[in-house]
Parts: C-alpha cells; structure tokens; sequence
C-alpha cells in the first residue's frame, strides 16, 4: 500500500503554486489553536522546492503559529468550559492535564518545549489562558519554540534542496509509516 509517497509528491506539487505561502500560513495558525496537522507537512517540502525563500517560509510559519497560539490561549481563558468536551472527545484530555501539571512546576519553559516539540501545541496553548499564565512570557516563549522549530525545518531542507528531495522520496513509505506509529504510540500513552 503506497500511500504516503503519493501525498509526498502532491504536497511538493503544492508547494509550488502560488498561493502555497498564504496556505501554509492558516495552517501554521489553525494547528495552534485547534487544526490537527502540524505545518511542518508544508513547510518542509516548500522548503525543498524552494530553498532560496527556506528563511521568509519559517518566518512565515512561525509567526502565524503564535499567532494561533494567542488564539488558543484565548479559547483558553474564554471558552474552556465549550472546548474541554471537545479536548476529551478528540483523546486530548490526558494531555491537557499533563501540560496543566507541568505548567505549575515549569511555567514558562513548558511553553518552549512544547513550541519546538510534535506534543499537540495547541493543548499547551489553551492550558495557559486557562491558568492565566501572563501572555507575554507565553508569547515570547512560544516564539522561541516555534522558531526553533521552524527554522531547523527549513533550514536543514533547503541546506539538502533539490539534492536531498531525490533522496527523500524512495523512504517516503517508511518515513510516514514510522510517523504514524509514533503517533499512535504518543496517543495511546497520553491516553493511559
């Protein structure tokens, strides 16, 4: 079954149009509040396909992403009582309650962490409206997290550009077979 070779190849054919930037941006703010994919499924072959523009992509990419963390911050101190339903109906809950404990010991560093690492972004972001953490260490933090991020991405793709993509597509299958087990892997443990 081929099935992530074929997304590989139709997410680079995107990358090249047009309007792939605007694209990327409501994805990048979309996963920080509430959209499921993470934009590192664009960025990364944008950043391949067009390694000249890697540094204004993860720009880009990462100030739309606080941006949708100040969203979900909001979600966060606002509508928690509407979205808590839809946390624990989407498996999130016990993530939720993880980053609310490691907001009491960490704080700030939680935000950090989690901007940088494949933890759902957006349960830390509504976890800090809802505990009231003050939004600007939180957005100072997620831009240090999130730019890390987004910058190594792009960065480390268009260093490899056109040569790394011919490279890339032949362990596409395995690339994404493995991503989804360690999601499930990550869900299955934040679940118990």
């Amino acid at each position: 079954m081929r099935i992530f070779t074929g997304m590989y190849d139709s997410v680079l054919r995107w990358s090249a149009h047009r309007r792939a930037p605007w694209i990327l941006g409501v994805l990048s703010f979309s996963e920080s509040s509430f959209f499921p994919i993470p934009p590192d499924v664009m960025l990364a072959p944008m950043s391949v396909a067009r390694p000249e523009k890697a540094w204004a992509l993860a720009s880009l990419t990462t100030i739309t992403s606080v941006l949708g963390g100040v969203l979900g911050y909001f979600i966060g101190v606002l509508g928690l009582e509407i979205v808590l339903p839809l946390i624990e109906e989407a498996g999130y809950l016990p993530a939720y309650e993880l980053a609310q404990d490691w907001f009491i010991t960490w704080g700030f560093w939680v935000v950090l962490v989690a901007g940088f690492s494949p933890i759902p972004y957006k349960v830390f972001t509504i976890a800090a409206g809802a505990m009231a953490v003050a939004l600007l260490p939180f957005i100072i933090a997620s831009l240090l997290g999130r730019g890390a991020r987004f910058f190594l991405v792009a960065g480390l793709l268009a260093w490899g550009g056109p040569r790394l993509e011919p490279l890339l597509r032949p362990y596409m299958e395995r690339i994404g077979w493995v991503t989804v087990i360690l999601l499930i892997a990550a869900v299955a443990y934040f679940s118990l």
